[in-house]
């Protein structure tokens, strides 16, 4: 079970087992993570559970897509290293990946 790890604005570290397969969205949703808001509940319809990968992490989590990316462009405050939670799927390969929370939504 791949380990991921959730920083919210405030610096709170959340340390999840996540399944393989589930998204980071999922599982933030699951414990409680502030901020996480995945109003559209994963469809990429939103951008309201944006996320910064940590920067050892932005190359193997790779780019969005076209239609997150589109996306991303309502997100508050997107970066280079933006992404919606919702379309990133756990799996062994990302066992260790951190993401900071933004400090709001859009």
């Amino acid at each position: 079970m791949p380990k991921l790890t959730v920083v919210s604005f405030d610096g709170t570290r959340f340390e999840i087992d996540a399944e393989s397969g589930s998204t980071v969205m999922e599982n933030a949703v699951k414990n409680s993570v502030p901020g996480i808001e995945a109003e559209c509940g994963g469809a990429c319809a939103c951008a309201t559970c944006h996320v910064y990968i940590d920067d050892e992490w932005s190359e193997t989590v790779g780019k969005p897509d076209v239609m997150e990316e589109d996306m991303l462009d309502f997100a508050y405050e997107p970066k280079p290293v933006s992404r919606l939670s919702c379309q990133i799927k756990m799996s062994d390969d990302l066992d260790g990946l951190v993401v900071h929370v933004p400090e709001r939504q859009a």
